[in-house]
């Protein structure tokens, strides 16, 4: 099975595109920007799914369903939620198709035009909103924790696998509370969440902060994000989690009856994750060999491959190989064992590799009779003899250790790739050489953020939450600045 993928060094787009389709992730469809996503990739996608429910359920949120179409009225309702979305939304005009009188084909029936024009869910605050006003009227109805896995689409022009596409699937999290603490705090909590799963799940270290007013979700008065660092220094967002104050509460009439007999608006918060975390998932630890895959998100944590000439020897390792999958999997292990016929022991070890199973073992023979197994790490390609005594204990010793490992590369390559800087020359010189997470003092205004955005295309991507990085100037302006905020190029 050759790979033949073009290395990071020589053109890291490149190479991530043809991963994705070469590792049976995802294919383009036959919709312009939207994906295929296959079994492989979304067997990878129901693991986060798995994970991610788990914890929403264990922090007392419960699962919805909201339609997916938005009428136009509702996004009048709140204005910096339009303005900020407009520009996205996919609409749909009427309801009815027939045939072309002269044969052409089938066209749209120009009297079946709707009355009111339905929007495609870009997001799904207002339709929620709408609905909540039915479900809320007093603090007995509170607090509200309610999450939906979902579909939505923003009409995006420059499309790519999983990183960006027109239509995705994701989670967003709406939730109404009494006050505005609860409702801050829920916020907080679930970027907690988020963060929780993207470093013990994903192995990917990331840098919990909040947005700047340009950056925030429109419609919302925080904006709370996780941000990790991809191998090319480019940034992605991660994850992210919005404090909206009563904006919505307030825009679809949304009251409750407190203990005292006040009637007052609800605060709102909403967050979610998508199918973006899958791009992040590839270019945060896959090589040139192909993805790796940390063992707590791999479909398949272990792949048993048996090596044999004749039926005979076939007989032998097979009873070895399913006695092991047996035992593997009564300690949780995830473990497929290969037996195809159709394909050579050295093509399924390339798919393997390609397609970043944490873990390899090799039966043959010659192993049966001396009761060993060979392992493969996919993580450092080291393989080792093993005997049949010891190989459970080991396999799922390996599992932690190539979870942690995987997790404590990524974060050596952040530290190895974070810089400090205190002027605008050398924030222009580190960013077009070296790249990665940049600290630097930002005087606060709009103003300087878009200077920076446009002459460099870096961006703010978080006020950090962690220790305060002391007060100075700003880099560009000289001003008074309060402590240092992270830039970075971002996908």
């Amino acid at each position: 099975m050759a790979k033949n993928l073009t290395t990071r060094e020589e053109d890291y787009s490149k190479w991530y595109n043809e991963l994705v389709v070469k590792a049976d992730l995802a294919e383009n469809s036959g919709v312009r920007g939207c994906m295929v996503i296959k079994p492989y990739g979304y067997a990878i996608w129901e693991r986060m799914q798995a994970e991610l429910d788990r914890m929403f359920k264990e922090t007392g949120h419960q699962n919805a369903y909201f339609p997916i179409f938005i009428p136009k009225s509702y996004f009048s309702k709140e204005a910096s939620h339009v303005d900020g979305f407009a520009k996205e939304c996919a609409v749909v005009t009427h309801y009815r198709l027939k045939n072309a009188e002269d044969g052409s084909g089938v066209i749209v029936d120009p009297d079946a035009k709707l009355e009111e024009e339905l929007i495609v869910r870009p997001t799904s605050e207002t339709i929620i909103w709408d609905t909540y006003r039915k479900w809320i009227q007093s603090y007995r109805d509170l607090p509200l924790l309610i999450n939906q896995w979902a579909n939505v689409v923003r009409w995006e022009m420059r499309t790519r696998l999983f990183l960006r596409t027109a239509e995705f699937l994701w989670q967003e999290g709406h939730t109404a509370h009494a006050t505005e603490k609860e409702a801050i705090a829920e916020a907080e909590q679930m970027m907690n969440v988020y963060s929780d799963f993207a470093e013990n799940y994903m192995a990917i270290p990331v840098i919990k902060g909040t947005k700047t007013a340009s950056e925030r979700f429109a419609g919302a008065l925080e904006t709370y994000c996780i941000e990790a660092l991809m191998q090319d220094g480019k940034a992605l967002q991660a994850g992210t989690s919005h404090f909206l104050g009563q904006n919505f509460a307030k825009a679809f009439d949304v009251k409750f009856t407190d203990k005292d007999g006040t009637l007052d608006y609800v605060w709102a918060t909403s967050w979610g994750v998508s199918t973006r975390l899958m791009g992040a998932l590839v270019m945060t630890h896959s090589d040139d060999n192909g993805l790796v895959l940390p063992p707590n998100l791999a479909p398949d944590q272990v792949v048993i491959v048996p090596i044999y000439r004749n039926d005979e020897q076939f007989e032998m390792v097979s009873e070895v190989a399913k006695d092991l999958m047996k035992k593997l999997r009564a300690q949780g292990v995830r473990v497929k064992f290969d037996d195809r016929d159709t394909q050579k022991p050295g093509w399924k070890f390339n798919e393997y590799e390609l397609k970043g199973v944490p873990l390899r073992i090799a039966i043959g023979p010659k192993d049966v009779e001396k009761g060993t197994v060979e392992l493969a790490r996919r993580d450092t390609l080291q393989k080792e003899f093993v005997s049949n005594e010891n190989i459970v204990e080991k396999v799922v010793s390996l599992m932690d250790e190539i979870q942690d490992n995987l997790f404590k590369k990524a974060v050596a390559h952040r530290a190895e790739n974070t810089t400090e800087v205190a002027s605008y020359e050398e924030f222009k010189k580190v960013l077009d050489t070296k790249g990665g997470f940049i600290l630097a003092h930002w005087d606060g205004s709009n103003e300087t953020e878009e200077k920076i955005k446009n002459e460099t295309k870096a961006t703010i991507r978080c006020i950090p939450l962690y220790a305060d990085t002391g007060t100075g100037t700003c880099m560009v302006t000289g001003k008074p600045s309060s402590r240092k905020v992270l830039f970075a190029r971002a996908y």
